[in-house]
């Protein structure tokens, strides 16, 4: 359903460059190259290393294999501000796809035989280890990396409103940023402005220019409103004498952004507002990934499949596979499937969510519905491409309709294929949605997964989904 925040939005003039993904480690920085590197060298060192070891020299067949994981692996991710126990996940998982990889590539080429089985088969435990091994290195190095390059650039923010202190609090937060904030640069009057915060306030738009020279300021962020462009436009005039980088910070006051990017059209600088972000490699790799841990849960749990499905036929009439239309890509309407676990099977307009001690609920749909057994089908609809396995949760065509008149943003939720489980359930919205404040907080998780979207946060949402069916009371 198209709305204001499908629409593309025309940037200021091309000499504003947009900081939709700002890195805060700054740019062309040698900390972030080296994190680009360190994965894959470290795959082919250990290599090297066995081949040496347990061959006597570093053969040919060793040499091409770690070209082929080098180019395969590279460029690794930037991960210096996530936790330990995430790394070592991440680390294990990047090289579990690399691995699988090579694999079938040696499999289908018939090459595995070229190389000796305890090289391989050390390597594929040692690998995975020398890279987090190597993260772990790079993080004590970090303080001297970024000593090399020399003091951090001083920037300022103009406009002190939300999503300058959001990019404030962003840069101050970074352990690795060479980024310094100096402070912002308002018109507005103190008494106007958010005071309760730690930055200093600069001046006015009109001492800017002196301002930027006077605190040798290197990055320029214009946080204004997109409808002000005349003062937007007064700004960028006042800088013209200076040397210092600019970033347009998009207004959030306008929308928020949904996979906010920049782009061209017809040679005019625009930010998506609203995109879905299974575009292009994305959409490959989440349907991918989808498709391979359908098959190989549904190939595992096939006996759990079929005792549930007997159990229900036994033990109460109507059909086993309860139906139910809810929407699904775009808004479109798609059949979803679950074990039935109710004494009714209703898809009408006015559907009554799930309650505790709903009279309706047979004795093992409870249980079903408590462990989230009864979701086990949409696995199918999983392989059928209606749904995925991590995404927003789909709803009742009735319940919708309903939210997306209260709920501004609501139908946003389906620029993605719905999900059997989704950031919001392992963030405390599974189960019932019995008040408004529910069903938002429910709605601001899906979009924050629209914002953030990546294969290493759907594997995490597996992980928490898996741990909390096994502890949570909440699902009715």
């Amino acid at each position: 359903m198209p709305s204001l925040l499908d629409a593309p939005v025309a940037l200021p003039p091309a000499s504003v460059k947009p900081a939709v993904r700002t890195s805060t480690l700054g740019n062309d920085n040698l900390l972030s190259q080296f994190e680009a590197f360190v994965g894959p060298v470290a795959y082919v060192f250990s290599l090297w290393a066995l081949s040496h070891y347990f061959e006597g020299a570093i053969l040919p067949q060793y040499l091409v294999l770690s070209l082929v994981t080098f180019a395969i692996s590279f460029p690794g991710t930037a991960r210096l501000q996530a936790s330990v126990a995430s790394l070592a996940g991440e680390s294990v998982i990047n090289w579990a796809w690399t691995a699988s990889l090579l694999l079938l590539m040696g499999w289908v080429t018939g090459y595995t035989s070229a190389f000796s089985e305890r090289v391989l088969y050390t390597w594929l435990w040692l690998a995975p280890l020398s890279k987090f091994g190597s993260a772990l290195a790079i993080r004590r190095m970090a303080p001297l990396l970024l000593s090399w390059q020399g003091p951090a650039q001083r920037a300022l923010i103009v406009g002190m409103n939300e999503q300058g202190l959001a990019l404030a609090n962003g840069i101050t937060a970074s352990l690795y940023s060479r980024i310094k904030l100096i402070g912002f640069v308002d018109n507005r009057s103190p008494e106007r402005l958010d005071t309760n915060n730690c930055y200093k306030l600069l001046g006015k738009h009109e001492q800017l220019a002196h301002i930027v020279r006077d605190h040798n300021i290197k990055l320029i962020y214009l946080s204004l409103p997109m409808a002000s462009q005349p003062r937007i436009l007064h700004v960028l005039d006042e800088l013209k004498d200076t040397t210092a980088s600019i970033y347009f910070v998009p207004d959030m006051f306008v929308t928020d952004l949904i996979q906010g990017q920049a782009d061209s059209v017809c040679g005019t600088s625009v930010i998506s507002v609203c995109e879905t972000p299974f575009k292009a490699t994305n959409g490959t790799v989440k349907r991918i990934s989808d498709v391979v841990f359908s098959v190989l849960i549904l190939a595992l749990i096939f006996p759990v499949l079929l005792i549930i499905a007997i159990a229900i036929k036994l033990t109460s009439s109507g059909p086993i596979i309860f139906k139910q239309r809810r929407y699904g890509l775009d808004g479109e309407e798609i059949l979803v499937y679950k074990f039935r676990s109710m004494t009714v099977t209703e898809d009408g307009g006015n559907i009554q969510q799930a309650q505790k001690n709903d009279a309706r609920i047979t004795p093992l749909g409870a249980f079903l519905r408590r462990t989230s057994l009864d979701e086990l089908p949409q696995f199918v609809n999983v392989l059928q491409g209606r749904m995925s396995i991590v995404g927003p949760r789909p709803h009742a065509v009735a319940h919708n309709e309903l939210y997306r008149k209260l709920i501004k943003g609501y139908m946003v939720r389906h620029k993605v294929k719905p999900g059997i489980t989704g950031w919001a359930q392992v963030n405390g919205y599974r189960g019932e949605t019995d008040t408004l404040d529910k069903m938002q907080g429910r709605i601001d998780y899906d979009l924050d997964y629209l914002r953030h979207w990546s294969l290493q946060l759907d594997i995490d949402i597996i992980l928490k989904t898996i741990r909390l069916v096994l502890k949570d009371q909440k699902a009715y």
